[in-house]
């Protein structure tokens, strides 16, 4: 197994560490439940470097790390609309988006094409997780105020629905039902 293939799993691990510190009382937990936030969010940029540069790229990596990147984003986001701190519709959004985004993939693969991450997709998901991280801090004394956290949502939101619409408009030829 590789370097980046084990620190995919460490993020997996990092999932119900996270969830665990985000249903605890106090603010040690809420300091946990954040730092755990950012070494997970810190570990995909980490995974991806190393797969990259040390020629580490697999197809278990190529599966699991986009994976263990929504579970971790859209289980802070869950945690969040059930707090009352982000509308459910929101998160419906962001997950209709990447089930889009992922059944256009699955179209192109079956073209035999790739359809590789856009930097707009890559815009979305490194200003998701600071949007996170920022509202982890919302309510932990001495941090960001109440209102970063609309301020994040609409964020999160504009990126997520920017980034998908242009996969399809950059990527509509794969929708084409050309029969020979």
């Amino acid at each position: 197994m590789t370097t980046a293939n084990k620190i995919t799993i460490f993020r997996v691990i990092c999932i119900p560490v996270f969830i665990v510190l985000m249903y605890m009382d106090g603010a040690a937990a809420r300091y946990g439940a954040l730092a755990v936030f950012v070494i997970a969010s810190l570990s995909d940029f980490l995974d991806g470097y190393i797969a990259r540069h040390y020629n580490q790229v697999s197809n278990f990596g190529k599966f699991m790390d986009p994976l263990a990147d929504k579970i971790l984003v859209i289980t802070a986001m869950l945690l969040f609309v059930e707090s009352g701190r982000m509308p459910g519709w929101v998160l419906a959004l962001v997950v209709a988006r990447e089930f889009a985004v992922s059944g256009l993939r699955l179209v192109a693969v079956e073209q035999g094409r790739v359809i590789a991450a856009a930097k707009s997709g890559k815009i979305k998901t490194a200003s998701t997780m600071v949007c996170i991280i920022l509202m982890l801090l919302i309510g932990v004394p001495y941090s960001a105020p109440d209102y970063l956290g609309m301020v994040c949502n609409a964020v999160i939101l504009l990126t997520t629905l920017y980034s998908g619409i242009e996969y399809f408009i950059v990527n509509r030829d794969v929708l084409k039902n050309e029969t020979v």
